[in-house]
């Protein structure tokens, strides 16, 4: 305990009600006590912050690791760090055999370092299961909190430094949006923007709404200055953000969409592109196209959610369309844009899935032509639908299905790429990578294609036009 009980409780005591001043002042109380704990080890502390899951847990992070360097911790990759975390995802099950997993390792780290502080939050803490388990099987772990209330670390952190009791906060839900975190990016030239939280849907399989919480839209003169600073701040591109961002503006008191929204967005001095995040085939309007598809800033990329080509499939997943509507909307996005990359997520193995079934979904992602799909094995989720249903398909058939599915991805992307031999396009380049001893410069163009050239140290971060003249056949 690094503070007596009678001045722990006057600091509790005067801290203000709203946020995020609650949080700053906790902040402040936290730097007090890990400067004097950081001059008695004579080094500063570190902190890990690992993610795992969505875009949305990754820009969670940022703030998280933000909140940590504002106390007064440095950042390390290492998880030997006098602070680690990890911030959690629960849409399959095999993240959370890897969590778990990762905790066990922790173990031995905290036990030659009592002093290390070991903390979960994200999705998987807001399973009640979860929570349990961690509390009874992994006692190393200090601090547990879930999505609703990440905001709080400073002062969980606080009260765990105070006391040295295990600190555990779940929210079942919220409706509060709390603005102006600190935030640490990973990259200076581009950036996530959350738009919104939570999900309405209730896909059968699905467990984002139970452990993200109903739709909350911020508003969008908190994400226009957000986005100001970020470009003032230097960053050319920004995704926008959200669990289901085609429901962007409901509950607000301003009557707005997401199509105009972006238009807002584009009108942003100095911002070069924007990006979106995972979208509903809903809102693949005319009106939607036709509000877009002349704005220079807008990259003609659209990861639209598929998850089966089969009807049949669909209806037992709760989604909302045909495969016939669907590619109706692969049709009003080839008319506008030449070549848009059109990218989606396949669920193979869901419950029920017959061979038949399957062989629809196969034949309906050759005529959609995606040029990248992301495959995924059914996972069962304790809580959902679909966890309920009969039919249960067997773990070896779902490996088959998704081998077969895996080959064929890799023929469509090679088709689509094919299309760009020869041109020029324009690339923001991100990162350096090493392959066969070679340095490379890597980056996505407005289609997001990954485009690699030998590492040029001054194309770091900007965005150049390069001429295509092969691809990697991986």
């Amino acid at each position: 305990m690094y503070i007596d009980n009678e001045l722990k409780q006057n600091i509790l005591d005067e801290a203000p009600e709203n946020e995020p001043q609650r949080q700053y002042y906790f902040v402040n109380e936290c730097r007090k006590i890990i400067d004097r704990i950081s001059e008695e080890k004579g080094r500063k502390l570190t902190c890990c912050i690992n993610t795992f899951g969505c875009q949305m847990n990754a820009k969670d992070s940022e703030k998280l690791l933000g909140i940590m360097k504002e106390i007064g911790y440095e950042e390390t990759e290492s998880e030997d760090a006098d602070f680690v975390l990890y911030n959690t995802c629960t849409v399959r099950e095999h993240a959370n055999v890897r969590v778990y997993g990762r905790l066990g390792v922790l173990k031995n780290s905290k036990d030659k370092n009592p002093d290390m502080v070991i903390a979960l939050c994200g999705c998987m803490m807001q399973e009640p299961q979860v929570v349990e388990k961690v509390r009874k099987s992994y006692r190393h772990v200090n601090i547990i909190f879930g999505t609703h209330n990440i905001y709080k670390l400073a002062e969980l952190l606080f009260l765990y430094l105070c006391e040295g009791r295990n600190q555990t906060e779940i929210l079942d839900g919220t409706t509060q949006i709390v603005e102006k975190l600190p935030s640490s990016r990973k990259y200076t030239f581009k950036c996530g923007v959350n738009i919104m939280y939570g999900c309405n849907n209730f896909c059968s399989y699905c467990i984002v709404p139970y452990v993200r919480g109903r739709e909350r839209s911020r508003k969008p003169k908190a994400i226009i200055r957000e986005i100001e600073k970020l470009v003032a701040d230097g960053v050319k591109e920004v995704m926008l953000l959200g669990q289901n961002v085609n429901s962007y503006g409901k509950g607000l008191e301003e009557k707005i969409n997401f199509a105009e929204l972006l238009t807002e967005v584009s009108r942003i001095d100095g911002l070069e592109r924007i990006r979106l995040g995972s979208l509903e085939p809903r809102i693949i309007t005319e009106k939607f196209v036709e509000a877009l598809k002349n704005e220079r800033k807008f990259c003609p990329h659209f990861h639209l959610s598929l998850q089966s080509g089969c009807e049949e499939t669909l209806k037992r997943m709760n989604r909302h369309y045909t495969p016939e509507e669907y590619l109706e909307k692969c049709r009003l996005l080839r008319e506008a844009w030449e070549h848009p990359a059109i990218t989606t997520d396949v669920i193979v193995g869901f419950p029920g899935e017959t061979e038949d079934e399957f062989a629809q979904t196969k034949a309906f992602l050759r005529e959609a032509a995606f040029s990248q799909m992301h495959i995924f094995k059914y996972s069962r989720r304790e809580g959902t639908k679909a966890a309920m249903m009969p039919d249960q398909v067997p773990e070896n058939v779902k490996n088959e299905r998704s081998a077969v599915l895996i080959a064929l991805e890799h023929e469509l992307r090679k088709d689509y790429m094919q299309q760009f031999l020869g041109r020029r396009e324009r690339v923001l380049f991100e990162e350096s990578y090493v392959a066969e001893g070679v340095n490379y410069l890597v980056g996505h163009n407005e289609r997001y294609l990954r485009i690699g050239i030998p590492y040029e140290e001054e194309a770091e971060g900007k965005i150049c036009e390069i001429l295509i003249t092969g691809f990697a056949d991986d």
